[in-house]
């Protein structure tokens, strides 16, 4: 199972709105304060939520106050405007913000996706005022408030799981909004010009107010596979992220989160070309020995620590056990799809005897570091358990690529495990081979063994 983000923004998009959301849906905020003090920026904001209504609807307000500054970025202190953010002094250029991402050591993803966003928005503003990238001298979003608000985005996307993402059409809003260059129409260039860089669906829903920040447009065209209505999948739960005031429509960003049997490729979350971090991913390497050179995909897993021996990669990874006699299986199996959908690598049970001669259940998760709380929090929340044993633990495995053979019965994607380049394991995908034998009315094996003498083929002629 995946999981899939859809961002609803009836009433735009800002970087706050996106926390609020994400801590509306359990992201919790000594996690992301944590987690964005290893920036190095940590004695210049703090975090807080708070439960807010929009239009009589309940909602998460995320403040970020900054220290040095005697007023918090909150929307009733600015000028009238929607979704606006508050300028502060503090202004960094995009080399300055990619070094502080790149030393702080967060989860790979999100690493990779918040230099992903800040190149994006460097890209724009270089193209309003005709320089280079790195050379933009950034005051809104390079300010402590939206950088906390970019990767606390991204950590808190990470946090959750999310496989792919699709986000809505995004309104224009109207009039006039003042930052440092003085007033410029709405949607300001930059918006606009994101806007159009990935041919984002816009309308206008009669509010004339500054509804898309630049930072919550970077976010969505970064990050969003493709935009438009929202998918069919299974939906689990809703943030709810509120923007600063009071409008006509509930300033809601409505998150939600569902899970797909499979990631539509309009889900994909993507990293911009060119704005790859120069730290090579586990995911990045492996891409480049595949034979069709096609793009890497991120939002497949997150990375662990790794080093090579003798053609296997080690990686770290954390395991978690507890052990259950009083719990249905039926429960176990929705804990499953819980767990895999917030990153787990793998679940399983064994039965075992426990004191005074009761049947119990070994429940077993190997996750990686990062996503470790958030199975933790899975553990605690849908099942009877007190206490949960953790380990961290060092396995081996074969570097890994995905290759897709050409069958009597349409194409089959099939894993492929090589040790020191040579191939040694493979395996076709079961779903590709079900849905085959399924729409082509012929046993599942039958697909199976044409799937295994393909991709025979395929090695054979590598």
């Amino acid at each position: 199972m995946k999981t899939l983000a859809y961002l609803d923004c009836v009433t735009g998009i800002a970087g706050d709105m996106c926390l609020g959301a994400l801590v509306h849906l359990g992201v919790p905020l000594d996690y992301l304060t944590e987690r964005l003090s290893q920036l190095g920026i940590g004695d210049e904001f703090s975090l807080r939520a708070e439960e807010v209504h929009r239009r009589g609807q309940a909602a998460t307000k995320v403040f970020v106050d900054l220290v040095d500054h005697s007023h918090q970025r909150s929307l009733q202190m600015q000028m009238p405007a929607g979704n606006h953010h508050t300028h502060h002094r503090s202004a960094r250029r995009l080399p300055e913000i990619e070094a502080l991402i790149e030393q702080a050591g967060l989860p790979v993803r999100a690493t990779a996706w918040s230099l992903a966003v800040f190149r994006l928005l460097a890209q724009a503003e270089a193209a309003v005022h005709g320089i280079p990238p790195d050379r933009v001298h950034f005051h809104e979003v390079g300010a402590t408030d939206a950088i906390v608000d970019i990767v606390g985005t991204c950590l808190g996307l990470d946090w959750l799981g999310v496989d792919g993402l699709i986000c809505s059409a995004l309104p224009t809003g109207g009039g006039t909004v003042r930052c440092e260059h003085g007033l410029l129409p709405v949607p300001a260039p930059a918006v606009l010009s994101m806007m159009a860089a990935v041919q984002m669906p816009v309308y206008s829903n009669g509010i004339d107010l500054e509804l898309v920040t630049p930072t919550g447009c970077a976010i969505a065209a970064t990050l969003a596979g493709s935009f438009g209505p929202p998918p069919q999948f299974t939906l689990t739960k809703i943030g709810l992220g509120a923007g600063g005031r009071d409008l006509k429509l509930p300033n809601i960003l409505r998150l939600w989160i569902g899970t797909v049997d499979e990631l539509p490729a309009s889900a994909r979350i993507k990293i911009e070309p060119g704005t790859e971090p120069e730290t090579e991913t586990e995911i990045e390497a492996e891409d480049k020995t595949r034979a069709s050179g096609q793009a890497h995909d991120l939002s497949l897993q997150s990375a662990q620590t790794e080093m090579q021996t003798d053609g296997k990669t080690a990686e770290e990874i954390v395991t978690l056990q507890t052990q259950l006699d009083d719990l249905s299986p039926q429960v176990i199996g929705y804990v499953f799809d819980r767990l895999f959908a917030v990153g787990a690598v793998d679940v399983f049970t064994q039965s075992v005897l426990m004191k005074k001669n009761r049947l119990g259940t070994l429940l077993t998760v190997l996750c990686s570091e990062e996503r470790a709380i958030a199975c933790e929090r899975i553990l605690f929340q849908e099942t009877t358990t007190l206490g949960i044993r953790r380990a961290n633990q060092r396995r081996s495995v074969l570097s890994r690529e995905m290759a897709t053979v050409e069958t009597a019965y349409g194409k089959i994607g099939v894993k492929v495990g090589r040790l020191l380049g040579e191939v040694v394991n493979v395996q076709p995908e079961f779903e590709d081979c079900a849905e085959m034998a399924r729409s082509h009315q012929v046993p599942l094996p039958q697909v199976q063994r044409a799937a295994m003498i393909a991709a025979e083929c395929w090695w054979g002629d590598r």
